[in-house]
């Protein structure tokens, strides 16, 4: 119900004989998460006749990680994202787990490196899909992911965050919070940046300052969804900010812009 009242609609009929599946999430004191999940009916995705349907009329067509641990899921995918690159849409893909890319390298890139046009990551997940050690800095794997994605996010907690275009990576400082949940963080920053490319904003240091605001509104609670409010300061606040920007947004570096997605 939650779901429907937030615009979330379900694209295939019900399963009769399935079993719900089930997420439970172990946060401690220092604001860290483990996640135990059930994917239950979720493990088949069947690529019907409404789905493609759906596809071919979105706008930004998201591939979630953990999708790959699921057998038989990759030609699914790989045939969503064939339709969702013949209507026109934008493919972004979210890393998901450093266990997972590792497990499925192979069928990462089969996507990343043929589909992509936004790709979602921490500086873990980042390393891993660049086989870096853990020395390298998560600026060097934004940098050489984005040779091979046209927008590249990677977040690196506390720290900050980069979005990087065409071999150079924008540097996002993080939004000040004290953290009590980290559960949901990278999917509430990503959602800024999906809002920020569907208002058509071509300033990266505006759309991440966006993204790194909403993550820190969701770490600051107990819970991953924003309160109604939260939303809509956060939007208005966009808004406002998108009003004193001029059209054309100059910056320090030269690739500071998505125009070409």
């Amino acid at each position: 119900a939650k779901l429907h009242r937030a615009n979330v609609n379900f694209l295939s009929e019900p399963i009769k004989d399935g079993t719900t599946g089930t997420v439970i999430v172990l946060t401690t004191p220092d604001a860290q998460r483990t996640m135990l999940a059930y994917q239950g009916t979720s493990s088949t995705i069947n690529y019907d006749s409404c789905l493609a349907g759906i596809v071919s009329k979105t706008n930004i067509f998201v591939v979630e990680g953990y999708l790959f641990e699921l057998p038989d899921t990759i030609k699914t995918i790989i045939r969503a994202c064939e339709e969702a690159r013949r209507s026109g849409a934008l493919i972004a893909v979210t890393a998901s787990d450093v266990s997972c890319i590792e497990r499925h390298y192979d069928d990462y890139w089969e996507i990343v490196g043929n589909y992509a046009d936004i790709l979602f990551a921490n500086s873990d997940e980042a390393r891993a899909l660049c086989h870096f050690s853990s020395k390298e800095s998560p600026i060097s794997a934004t940098r050489y992911l984005s040779h091979f994605v046209p927008l590249v996010s990677v977040t690196d907690g506390p720290k900050g965050s980069y979005i990087g275009v065409k071999g150079e990576a924008v540097y996002i400082p993080p939004s000040p919070c004290v953290p009590v949940d980290t559960c949901g963080a990278g999917d509430a920053y990503a959602s800024g940046v999906l809002y920020g490319i569907l208002r058509g904003v071509s300033d990266l240091k505006g759309m991440g300052t966006l993204a790194a605001r909403i993550a820190a509104t969701v770490v600051g609670q107990q819970g991953t969804r924003l309160r109604v409010q939260d939303a809509v300061d956060l939007a208005e606040s966009f808004a406002f900010n998108l009003k004193g920007s001029s059209s054309s947004v100059s910056s320090d570096v030269g690739s500071d812009h998505i125009s070409s997605l």
